[in-house]
């Protein structure tokens, strides 16, 4: 059966999606973009304020909403969380990793306690949630788990070594339990989603000790591209990754050929262009939401929206890169048929 919502294509009909960090940013997101598809989306964060307007968003877009607040550095409080959502939703298909932390220093400027916390979220909270979904999964056989990267997966850029550190360790975990999915047998999936720099809130909200005001590094790409792919990778499972912007493929190719290259490089841009000018303010969500019950809904996009590309022709070549293999086979066989006709008629 394939079910139809707002001209979107479902495979199976409405599905029962998790999304964590979906009260902003690439998450938000996420949410709205499963939602259009008319499906039930379990929304996972800590801030009240912008679960609460993510789900009203959710519910407009055609998607039915459930607000789970949790913490997921807590093990216990994702166990439940996941529980919930099975008890609402009757079972979890997609299960999307997004929530983060980071802090925007040196490394010698960043305690032993926010260190701590940036890898109990950002990597412990994928590892729990995977537990979470796999709980639910594997008795069904059937499933998808999403885990949201970005080129600092695989290369490391200074001012963010805690926050790629546990993208790093993501990788490798993700790509031993890849192994042991496929060892067993099971039709549960498990794939990963390489991002670029996105126009998110995170950048004025995060905990940062820089002189200017924290920024991705150009090029910037809108969250919904995110979006677009990370739904794409939850209907295709089995592939093992994704790669979304041409600035990821970019890093990734230039650090596998010449990562000492990039080191120098990096050290010589990477400081200013993760600044603008102008103080950053005292907001930091490391240990309490920005959006908590005190704070404010900031939404999917950051303020960079004046420069950010709402688009990535890279990112369509990757959803879609068997019909341009086939589009570059049959236009190999098209040229070598003609220069075979010139040949005959010589």
């Amino acid at each position: 059966m394939v079910r139809k919502r707002w001209g979107v294509p479902v495979p199976g009909g409405r599905k029962a999606v998790v999304v964590t960090g979906a009260s902003g940013g690439v998450g938000r997101a996420t949410a709205l973009a499963f939602a259009a598809r008319g499906d039930r989306v379990a929304l996972l964060a800590r801030g009240r304020e912008g679960l609460a307007a993510a789900a009203d968003e959710v519910q407009r877009a055609g998607g039915e909403a459930l607000v789970v607040t949790v913490d997921m550095a807590d093990a216990k409080a994702v166990d439940d969380a996941a529980q919930q959502v099975v008890d609402t939703f009757g079972h979890i298909d997609v299960w999307v990793n997004n929530a983060f932390a980071g802090v925007f220093a040196p490394f010698t400027e960043i305690t032993p306690d926010e260190f701590r916390r940036v890898t109990e979220v950002t990597y412990l909270g994928y590892v729990f949630g995977t537990r979470a979904a796999l709980h639910h999964m594997l008795p069904r056989d059937r499933g998808t788990i999403v885990q949201v990267g970005s080129a600092l997966a695989y290369r490391g850029i200074p001012l963010q070594s805690a926050y790629c550190g546990a993208k790093h360790a993501i990788q490798g975990f993700n790509e031993s339990l890849r192994c042991e999915l496929l060892h067993s047998g099971t039709g549960v999936r498990t794939t990963m989603v390489q991002m670029p720099a996105l126009n998110t809130p995170q950048f004025d909200w995060v905990l940062s000790r820089m002189p200017g005001r924290a920024r991705p590094v150009a090029p910037v790409f809108q969250p919904e591209v995110a979006a677009r792919a990370i739904v794409h990778a939850a209907s295709h499972g089995r592939r093992r990754e994704y790669w979304v912007g041409s600035s990821t493929v970019a890093t990734l190719i230039a650090n596998a050929v010449v990562p000492g290259v990039l080191d120098r490089y990096l050290a010589r841009t990477g400081f200013d262009a993760q600044q603008d000018e102008g103080a950053h303010g005292e907001l930091g969500n490391l240990w309490a939401p920005a959006d908590g019950a005190h704070g404010r809904d900031f939404g999917a996009h950051g303020r960079f929206d004046e420069e950010s590309r709402p688009d990535s022709a890279q990112e369509w070549i990757s959803r879609n890169r068997g019909r341009v293999g086939t589009a570059l086979t049959v236009g190999a066989g098209a040229l070598a048929a003609r220069k075979l006709t010139r040949l005959a008629r010589r």
